[in-house]
């Protein structure tokens, strides 16, 4: 019994995807004013420079503490639970508890 094998050649444009680096969704460069609080009364104000479904940036008037957790109060969202990722000077990356959804999204990055 001979085995007849074909040999097919093929082409396909490749376009390698956008790189995220560490990131696990694409940010979007925003400026929202917003606040910041740690429980109990002392929000204070805070800007969203870019924002992500799982988090944000935040440019602060106080300093914050990598670790902690806050709630940030966006515009047309309300309150979100948030973990402190990283905090310089006056500047922090927050992580949201749970994730804004796309609609969310959507509403806060056409504001």
């Amino acid at each position: 019994m001979a085995t007849h094998l074909r040999h097919a050649s093929f082409a396909a444009e490749f376009e390698p995807a956008e790189s995220l680096g560490r990131r696990r969704t694409p940010r979007a460069p925003v400026s929202l004013d917003a606040r910041v609080g740690r429980g109990g009364l002392d929000r204070t104000l805070c800007r969203v420079t870019d924002l992500s479904i799982n988090g944000a940036r935040l440019q602060t008037y106080s300093e914050l503490r990598a670790g902690a957790t806050i709630w940030l109060t966006l515009p047309s969202i309300g309150p979100c639970s948030a973990r402190v990722v990283w905090a310089h000077d006056f500047e922090a990356g927050v992580e949201f508890q749970t994730p804004l959804t796309p609609q969310e999204f959507d509403i806060l990055t056409a504001q």
